[in-house]
């Protein structure tokens, strides 16, 4: 299963963040062709050390890489991606990492 991990920067206004990515970005992104699997971070985002600098984790889940850059390619998947940037426009308020995994 291939996964994409996004991390969004604690942003100024952490309030109208929320508002606007569960009201209008979570939508979009669940209309993405080919998600299996959508989850956010619940509560603070911690490291080992304390706080982390970030605000919100959310995991897409796809079959395998093939099918994420195809479902990104699409109307829903560049939708998804051009909110994004409405919501964290800085550079370095969000990364994004995308990988496929395996069983060990």
């Amino acid at each position: 299963m291939a996964r994409l991990v996004v991390l969004y920067k604690t942003p100024k206004d952490a309030a109208a963040f929320d508002k606007h990515y569960f009201e209008t970005h979570v939508p979009i992104a669940k209309s993405i062709p080919a998600l299996r699997k959508y989850e956010v971070s619940k509560g603070p985002v911690a490291s080992p050390a304390g706080a982390s600098g970030y605000h919100l984790v959310a995991t897409l889940y796809f079959d395998d890489i093939a099918a994420m850059q195809n479902a990104f390619a699409s109307p829903e998947g560049q939708a998804a991606a051009a909110d994004v940037r409405s919501f964290a426009p800085g550079d370095g308020d969000v990364q994004i990492l995308l990988f496929d995994t395996r069983e060990i």
